[in-house]
């Protein structure tokens, strides 16, 4: 569905999380707010913006968001999907250095340390976070309470050492280079440490306000300031984060929430990190109890996905020995199906059910607006009934090259996504719209009436066209052909190319009055253009690259692939500049001046 800026906008949460500005599938900003609503509503208002910002704004063509329990979690989830997508509005956070994390590592006799990478070393990473300042104090602080060495020598230069260093005079090391400890022993004093790193800071509180007590009594009241503050950024620092919960790197977590309809979220958490969720809903579902529409859920949703994660999480017990069956094959793995009564993971369903309950909530105020909208669409055109089926078609071609059309479908109101079709006009040659748009509709109408084709039927019982008479005279005469009374009408432009009125057969304009059948009509124009051009570009592209990257001398398949990947078309390629062309791999001087000579 083609998105109404001005009406998303009002469904805005007012709770905090993470927004993604898209142009159209293009992520190009990725930002946290506290307040979803206030924050995504600045951009959109009339103050005072940077040119990058204006910039950005106006190549917005819609945005969504994911709900987080606090701001820090937010911020997490954002330098996530910022890796991930790198939007080119963003301008901090793109690489793994943006926040520090405290890692363990994995050695007989590990060591306790601030890094910005991650490596897949079997060591443990707690993060990331958002003050370096308050990770070196926290770490500095538990060497101080645990004696953990520091120096970086590995488990076989250790061995090695003859006699302790300075740190073990000082009692900041129990010096297990001289066998002063036991690995059991100290292990347990790591132990202890990732225990305080995952959240349970009691034991370490209280030593602190102990001698932060102690400091008050003997009047040092400075040094008992000092110990407030390190009380503060303890607690500050090990905040608990489920957006990256570093125990887990690929699982599944599903969270449901219910009314008349039923939404279920699934997040999917891949190598640390949240990296996507997807909304599936479902009807008619009263008789069953949430725990039953879950698994149900699950076998229709498993059976057909192609990537299966090592753990699911869910809220309720799943007892299907089939579907564990399906699971462990797919996977080649066993796979867990765990539900989780505490804790982090929890709590990390419960996110998903809250972001589900929002997306349900949206659904309904859509699902309202559609059936007003075609209730006033039904009375401006005269129709009999509310049309149940709508098809929308447009042209597209470049001064009458690669022609190609375009068919979208709605069914109560709604975009019907796996429906949509496209044509492909070989035997017109010029531009010439309302003849391709005649061969359109009759190769349609062929496929539904005459060949059955279940993927073109049922019959549309309205035809909305993306233009004027001149189309609408070439498909009566088709739907005539059929002996077909489908109510058609065309939808018409004003000279700032926006939705204007509807068109019908006697060239009469019908007035979008109301705001909402305005937004309605406009957002199927849209939808229609918006998909047929975008399939002509792609026929367009794959021509161009036929025609002129290979006839470049020294592109092969691999550059012209390494171009294509930096700059999303062949246009652009042709577009840039030599110095750009020249940062692609491969990409000589004498290369990149040849490209910017077919222009």
């Amino acid at each position: 569905m083609v998105f109404n800026i001005s009406e998303e906008l009002k469904k805005l949460p007012d709770k905090p999380g993470v927004y993604l500005m898209k142009n159209n599938e293009d992520i190009i900003y990725v930002g946290k707010a506290r307040v979803l609503k206030n924050r995504v509503k600045q951009y959109f208002q009339k103050t005072n913006k940077s040119a990058r910002i204006e910039k950005m704004v106006s190549l917005i063509t819609s945005f969504e968001y994911i709900v987080t329990d606090s701001e820090v979690e937010a911020l997490m989830l954002e330098c996530n999907l910022i890796k991930l997508h790198s939007p080119k509005f963003n301008v901090m956070l793109k690489d793994d250095k943006t926040y520090p994390y405290i890692k363990i590592t994995n050695e007989e006799y590990p060591i306790i340390y601030m890094t910005r990478k991650l490596l897949n070393d079997g060591g443990k990473y707690f993060g990331p976070y958002t003050d370096v300042f308050k990770v070196k104090s926290a770490i500095e602080y538990i060497k101080k309470m645990y004696p953990i060495r520091q120096c970086r020598k590995s488990s076989n230069r250790l061995k090695s050492v003859s006699r302790p260093c300075i740190n073990y005079q000082m009692g900041r090391c129990l010096a297990p280079c001289s066998g002063n400890v036991s690995r059991e022993e100290y292990m347990k004093m790591v132990n202890e440490v990732e225990n305080i790193l995952e959240g349970n800071i009691s034991e370490l509180v209280k030593k602190l306000e102990k001698q932060m007590e102690e400091y008050s009594n003997n009047y040092e009241f400075e040094k008992a300031a000092q110990i407030r503050d390190k009380i503060s950024d303890v607690k500050s620092l090990i905040q608990k984060q489920k957006v990256s919960n570093f125990s887990e790197n690929d699982i599944d977590v599903i969270g449901l929430y219910r009314n008349d309809t039923v939404c279920v979220q699934i997040f999917f958490v891949r190598n640390h990190k949240l990296i996507g969720r997807e909304n599936y809903f479902f009807n008619n579902v009263e008789d069953l109890e949430d725990k039953e529409v879950v698994l149900e859920f699950m076998k229709q949703y498993y059976t057909s996905a192609v990537e299966i994660p090592s753990k699911i999480m869910v809220r309720y017990e799943v007892d299907d020995t089939g579907l564990l069956e399906l699971l462990n094959q797919k996977k080649n793995m066993k796979v867990q199906i765990r539900t989780p009564k505490k804790g982090e993971k929890l709590r990390f369903i419960e996110m998903a059910e809250k972001n589900a309950k929002i997306s349900l909530e949206n659904m309904y105020k859509d699902v309202n607006k559609n059936k007003q909208a075609l209730e006033e669409l039904a009375n401006l055109l005269e129709l009999k009934d509310v049309p149940k089926y709508i098809e929308s078609y447009d042209i597209s071609n470049t001064s009458g090259h690669n022609i190609v059309g375009g068919m979208i479908v709605l069914e109560n109101g709604n975009f019907k996504k796996n429906r949509y079709r496209k044509f492909k006009i070989n035997d017109i040659f010029d531009q010439d719209d309302p003849k391709c748009m005649a061969q359109v509709l009759d190769r349609r109408l062929n496929k539904g009436i005459n060949e059955k084709n279940e993927a073109f039927l049922p019959l549309p019982n309205l035809i909305l066209l993306d233009g004027g008479i001149t189309q609408i005279n070439a498909v009566k005469e088709v739907l005539k052909k059929y002996n077909l009374n489908i109510s058609l009408f065309g939808m018409i432009k004003n000279d700032k190319h926006t939705t204007k009125a509807i068109l019908n057969d006697k060239n009469e304009e019908l007035q979008l009055g109301n705001e909402t059948l305005k937004n309605y009509v406009t957002n199927i124009q849209d939808e229609i253009h918006n998909f047929t051009i975008q399939y002509h570009r792609k026929i367009r592209d794959g021509k161009i690259t036929k025609s002129i990257l290979d006839d470049i001398p020294g592109i092969g398949i691999k550059k012209k692939q390494e171009l294509l990947k930096k700059f999303g078309s062949v246009e652009k390629v042709l577009n840039a500049s030599v110095e750009e062309l020249t940062r692609v791999k491969g990409i000589t001087k004498t290369i990149a001046e040849d490209i910017t000579k077919q222009r």
